[in-house]
């Protein structure tokens, strides 16, 4: 039986292909998308806070490298979207920068950047966060957590993704002023954890695609991706994100992520 959480869902889905003109989508198929955006949601989830440190590899078309040292915190929130912090160490150029990330459901996500050049907090526009985030292929949206109010989904079809069978979903943005038009999210079938994600744009064009691999076990419970690759389709660029540590229940505390979280982190 339908639940009034997926009937929503129905409907946005619906008025959204009506507008463009084109069949509604099958009910069980959306349905099937919501859930499988949901129990993957729901396996991620529980682990409080973790703080994790990373490589970020900038690759222009010709094969060009230029190399960034970061850190991620995040701190889980029960009644409202996570909160992150990302602190970029290394070069010098960007040493002390900073962006922190109140993410929301359909609501705009609150984005706050400390340029350490300049020694002000900025505030990040909603209507900018489809902009490219300190020169990577990430877009400020990208760098939010995920919240599951923030899309509507359906489910499309099964197929391989490598040596593992995948979901494959499409996801809409409900949020306002998203670079993307939809997502095609690929899910393995045995731990629901991210294998893939193609990003399209505004007018429909395949813009970038995401891949997720090394994937490790912690705690039992928590999957986690060691190596991230996001190419470019229209520039030929590549941002490439190689984690070196992961640390689940650190011991954070909301005052690591007020808006002088900024200005203090090292």
């Amino acid at each position: 039986m339908l639940t009034i959480r997926y009937l929503s869902l129905i409907v946005s889905l619906a008025v959204a292909h009506i507008a463009a003109g084109q069949e509604s989508p099958d009910s069980d198929d959306v349905a099937r998308g919501t859930e499988i955006a949901r129990e993957a949601d729901r396996r991620a989830s529980g682990y409080i806070d973790s703080e994790e440190s990373f490589t970020m590899v900038l690759r222009d078309s010709k094969g060009r490298e230029r190399l960034r040292t970061m850190r991620l915190r995040t701190f889980e929130q029960t009644d409202d979207g996570d909160w992150s912090l990302t602190i970029f160490d290394e070069p010098a150029d960007v040493k002390g920068t900073a962006l922190l990330t109140y993410s929301h459901g359909v609501d705009p996500d609150d984005q706050w950047i400390y340029l350490p050049a300049l020694k002000r907090v900025k505030r990040i526009s909603s209507k900018n966060r489809s902009g490219p985030f300190m020169g990577s292929e990430f877009a400020f949206e990208d760098m939010s957590d995920f919240e599951m109010e923030k899309y509507s989904y359906r489910f499309l079809r099964e197929e391989s993704c490598g040596d593992l069978q995948c979901f494959v979903s499409e996801w809409i943005p409900l949020y306002p002023h998203s670079g993307y038009s939809r997502e095609e999210v690929w899910h393995d079938q045995q731990e629901y954890r991210v294998q893939k994600v193609e990003y399209f744009d505004r007018k429909g064009g395949h813009l970038k695609t995401l891949l997720l691999s090394d994937y490790r076990l912690f705690d039992e419970r928590f999957w986690r991706a060691f190596d991230w690759e996001m190419s470019n389709h229209k520039t030929g660029k590549t941002t490439l994100l190689n984690f070196n540590t992961i640390e689940l229940g650190v011991g954070l505390t909301e005052r690591d992520f007020d808006k002088n979280a900024l200005k203090r982190a090292k």
